[in-house]
């Protein structure tokens, strides 16, 4: 399988609650939050709109940059969505 990892975030909503998470594989990542395969955070509060995702060329990379991420004010994080996203859509017929 190729590996390709990925940082991503999703959202329940424009401006809803955010989840950042990494993987190396983001469009089965993806699906397993829509599709609430665990019970966790996403199936919680129903995030399951990705929103934002950036690739990286290693997976070291992309776990540096989820944590630092994590660390980030909200109000960041949502900047960095409109920058990347500005109608908040679902991108995740874009990386299936």
């Amino acid at each position: 399988m190729l590996k390709n990892p990925a940082v991503y975030m999703l959202a329940n909503g424009r401006n809803g609650t955010l989840y950042v998470g990494v993987t190396s594989n983001l469009a089965e990542r993806v699906w397993q939050h829509k599709s609430n395969a665990s019970d966790g955070f996403t199936a919680r509060f129903g995030v399951h709109y990705l929103v934002w995702y950036e690739f990286h060329e290693t997976m070291e990379q992309a776990i540096a940059r989820e944590k630092a991420l994590k660390k980030w004010r909200r109000k960041w994080k949502v900047r960095v969505v409109e920058l990347f996203n500005p109608g908040w859509d679902d991108l995740f017929p874009d990386v299936c």
